[in-house]
């Protein structure tokens, strides 16, 4: 059984989806930062220095803090601002990602066009015996 996982482990895929699942959460992590300390704090200062994250609906009576960690303390919310700024993460990441693939797809079909093409296979023997006789009574 050790040496199943052993095996499992050294694969090539598992290693690139462990690499990927990594670096993958590194980048959310990059994509979260700007949104939330970029491009959230513009937005909210073009319509007038409001926060998203602080935008949300108290779902009971007891419900009245001007912020949302207020606010949870007191009871349920609902945190429409930071859903806003969820998606807006995931649009960023998607759109990042997508943009890496086409580079990618661009570069392979570069380097496959690039690529020089594979010499013809010598004919059989039989068709270059009777290509040598055309030519020899070509010549006379």
């Amino acid at each position: 059984m050790l040496k199943e996982f052993q095996e499992f482990i050294s694969k090539g895929n598992v290693m690139d989806l462990a690499v990927g699942v990594i670096i993958g959460a590194a980048f959310g992590k990059i994509v979260t930062s700007l949104v939330d300390d970029v491009i959230m704090p513009i937005v909210g200062a073009i319509f007038g220095g409001l926060d998203f994250n602080n935008y949300f609906v108290g779902l009971s009576p007891a419900v009245n803090a001007p912020t949302l960690d207020a606010a949870k303390g007191q009871g349920a919310v609902l945190a429409y601002g930071s859903f806003i700024t969820a998606v807006l993460n995931f649009l960023i990441l998607a759109f990042i990602i997508f943009l890496m693939v086409k580079a990618v797809n661009n570069l392979r079909k570069r380097l496959e066009a690039e690529k020089p093409a594979a010499p013809a296979a010598p004919p059989p023997a039989d068709i270059a015996l009777l290509t040598e006789i055309r030519d020899l009574l070509a010549k006379r």
